[in-house]
Parts: C-alpha cells; sequence; structure tokens
C-alpha cells in the first residue's frame, strides 16, 4: 500500500474533488436552514478541518450546491482550488453570506444527484472525486438515488451523506437505514450523523476531517458506517 504522495497525484492538479450538497427543501425552516449554512462555514474553517485541507501537497476543488425538489439545484460555490487558508476562508464566506433559494419544494434526492453529477462533470482533472449528499428526509418526488446512479455516470465517484436525525416522522428508525442503502455510493462510502440541526457543525467537521484525508492507494475500501458524536 502506498499512501497518496508524490508519485501518485503528481500528474494531478488536485487530489480530490468535493461537491457538499446541502439540503433546503421545505421541511427544513428558516431557523434550522441558519444553524446548516452557518454550521457549513464554520466547519470549513475548523482547525482540524484546515488541517486536513492542507495534510497533502495538491490542493482540493471545492464546490458547493443546495438542492430540494427536481427543477430546484441553485449553485452557491462553482469550483475553487482550495490552494492556502485564504482560500478556504473565502469559500466559507461565501457560504455563511449565501441566501435560501426557495422553501416551498420537496425533497427530490434523485434530481440532485443528477445535478451532483453535471457539476462534477466539469470538476478539474483531480485524483478522487466526492460527493457529499446532506439531508433529513427521504425522496419524495421525482426519480430516487437507485435510478439516478443507472443514469449518471457515477463510476468514479464516492458519495458519502449526512442525515439529519430527529426529524418528527422521519428519525432513526427510518431516514439512517434509507441513506444507507439507497445513497451511500462507491468505494469508502460512509455516513455521519447529525442529532438535530444543533448539531450540523459538529456532524460535518466530523466528516470533512475523514474524507479529506490522503488517501492510501490500495487499500480495501471501509464498511459503510455510521458517525457518532464525538
Amino acid at each position: 500500500m502506498l499512501a497518496v504522495c508524490a508519485t501518485a497525484a503528481q500528474a494531478e492538479d488536485c487530489r480530490l474533488a468535493l461537491v457538499l450538497a446541502m439540503d433546503v427543501s421545505s421541511s427544513v425552516d428558516a431557523a434550522e436552514d441558519a444553524l446548516q449554512r452557518g454550521g457549513l462555514a464554520a466547519a470549513l474553517i475548523a482547525p482540524e478541518v484546515q488541517t486536513a485541507f492542507f495534510a497533502a501537497p495538491q490542493p482540493v476543488a471545492l464546490a458547493v450546491y443546495e438542492w430540494s425538489g427536481r427543477w430546484n439545484q441553485e449553485l452557491l460555490l462553482d469550483w475553487r482550488l482550495i490552494k492556502t487558508p485564504a482560500d478556504l476562508l473565502a469559500a466559507a464566506e461565501i457560504i455563511a453570506r449565501s441566501e435560501r433559494s426557495q422553501t416551498e419544494s420537496p425533497t427530490a434526492l434523485g434530481h440532485a444527484l443528477g445535478y451532483g453529477a453535471g457539476l462534477l462533470d466539469r470538476a478539474p482533472p483531480c485524483l478522487f472525486k466526492t460527493l457529499d449528499m446532506a439531508g433529513d428526509g427521504r425522496n419524495n418526488e421525482g426519480y430516487g438515488p437507485r435510478i439516478a446512479y443507472r443514469h449518471f455516470d457515477y463510476g468514479s465517484v464516492t458519495v458519502n451523506g449526512l442525515v439529519v436525525n430527529g426529524a418528527d416522522f422521519e428519525g432513526e428508525i427510518e431516514l439512517i437505514p434509507y441513506y444507507r442503502e439507497n445513497v451511500l455510493h462507491g468505494p469508502g462510502a460512509f455516513l455521519e450523523i447529525a442529532q438535530g440541526f444543533e448539531d450540523y457543525e459538529r456532524a460535518m467537521r466530523r466528516k470533512l476531517e475523514r474524507e479529506l484525508r490522503p488517501r492510501v492507494i490500495g487499500a480495501l475500501p471501509a464498511p459503510h458506517n455510521s458517525g457518532s458524536p464525538g
């Protein structure tokens, strides 16, 4: 096994193209949206996440979008190479200042994955590609994640999940297994769990730190699992 370092990544412009997808469907109220938007911005500049971003010579390419209904995806941050802490701070500030595009649409996970596939198609050349699908509900409009994976090119993409647990009707009993069985995709895919939107920042920090670590080439994929508070 060889660490991802000079020999493996010298031919690439970056080591990881990372897309963060944020749920703004109607089940997310204004206070919850503020918690996740602010939580994502804060997580990006947390010390442990900054360390992970700059743990290898090759930079990370970052993009962020929000999603809800089948026609409701909004790009918040277009592809940006994160080469310095100043680049990361600027990206976090864009997320912190962003405004929610709409409030009344349902949860179209499959369409959100379709949008993410298009975004990844025009990513800078990177050694790996990862999409993070964060949400607090199951698909309830349009085609679901399994159909999206059959129709869009996710062959070289890992899709991780961040479940916001605690919705009145879709808590741990349903939503966590749903994400494990339908949303997680690709080698080493994993699930992180936020216990309510108040826990979003902690869960996002934990997830980013894990997926930004330089990968090991030839390692066995990690099993799908969920995170726990820590």
